[in-house]
């Protein structure tokens, strides 16, 4: 039977204790830190040499759909009841709103060096040392809306701008498409500055801290970030059923992308599972 991933915003306080307790048995086990190197070993941009199976592709979607499904089955081993939650950034908009609370995520970090000093992911809890990450620090770090340069969330309608495109994505599915549901979600947009980010890679500037690199995974907030993301690819494919993931099969002989990115029917690392296999998971889970 499938289980239901909930709004933060609906979260009981019993499940949000439970999500957090199951989090924090996660990372002391070891398995956490295992999900933040995942990630990084992942991050692999458009200039880089190699498949992109993470980031700046059309797989961006299945890839995350998967790691969110490894981490959310590695808390159902602690607790059966645990779920996913999502953070519906066009509706919580606030760094006092829910997820930024003391019973779930912790607020923002303080002005001297962005540490998070709430909540149970704070430093100072003992529970939440960073092992693995990109700099030295050991710390979870948060500048909420960017206090030097501040930006919004993005809105809703940038997200339906999102969802109106019919095309999965398109040539060359990389970071520089203008068209397709994947890029217009991921939000690698033209231009310079801030004006560029839209929708996910909006929200990861927003957060800032740890959420600004390949190690965002140290921030719990990613999966909440990420559920939300996944739950507007269902939308996506309820609002166009007559279209799919693509590329359908590999780019042909002579293109700089062929080999460079995963077709609906190729295994896609580090699970060796196809995007086609992850199109519909209806018996698996459904958003409430």
């Amino acid at each position: 039977m499938a289980y239901v991933r909930k709004n933060a915003a609906a979260l009981t306080a019993n499940e949000k204790r439970r999500f957090v307790n199951a989090l924090l048995e996660v990372k002391r086990r070891g398995e956490y830190d295992a999900f933040v190197r995942t990630h990084i070993d992942y991050y692999t941009a458009d200039g880089e040499e190699g498949l992109r199976a993470a980031h700046m592709a059309p797989s961006f979607l299945p890839w995350h759909r998967r790691f969110l499904l490894e981490l959310e089955r590695a808390l159902r081993r602690v607790d059966s009841s645990v779920t996913v939650p999502y953070w519906d950034w066009t509706r919580d908009r606030g760094t006092t709103s829910v997820p930024w609370t003391k019973d779930l995520l912790g607020g923002n970090g303080r002005k001297s060096d962005r540490q998070v000093t709430t909540g149970p992911f704070a430093y100072a809890a003992g529970h939440w040392t960073i092992k693995e990450g990109i700099t030295d620090g050991k710390y979870l770090t948060r500048d909420l809306g960017r206090a030097a340069a501040p930006i919004q969330l993005p809105t809703r309608s940038a997200l339906q701008w999102a969802l109106d495109d019919p095309a999965y994505d398109v040539s060359p599915w990389d970071s520089t498409v203008t068209r397709g549901f994947r890029n217009k979600l991921e939000g690698w947009g033209t231009g310079g500055g801030s004006a560029s980010w839209h929708n996910h890679n909006r929200v990861h500037r927003w957060v800032g801290g740890v959420m600004l690199g390949g190690a965002s995974v140290n921030d719990p907030v990613f999966w909440l970030h990420h559920a939300f993301l996944d739950y507007q690819w269902y939308r996506w494919q309820q609002a166009h059923k007559n279209h799919r993931y693509l590329p359908a099969t590999q780019p042909g002989p002579g293109d700089k992308q062929r080999g460079r990115v995963v077709a609906r029917l190729d295994k896609m690392p580090p699970w060796n599972v196809t995007p086609d296999s992850l199109e519909d998971v209806s018996g698996i889970y459904r958003y409430a």
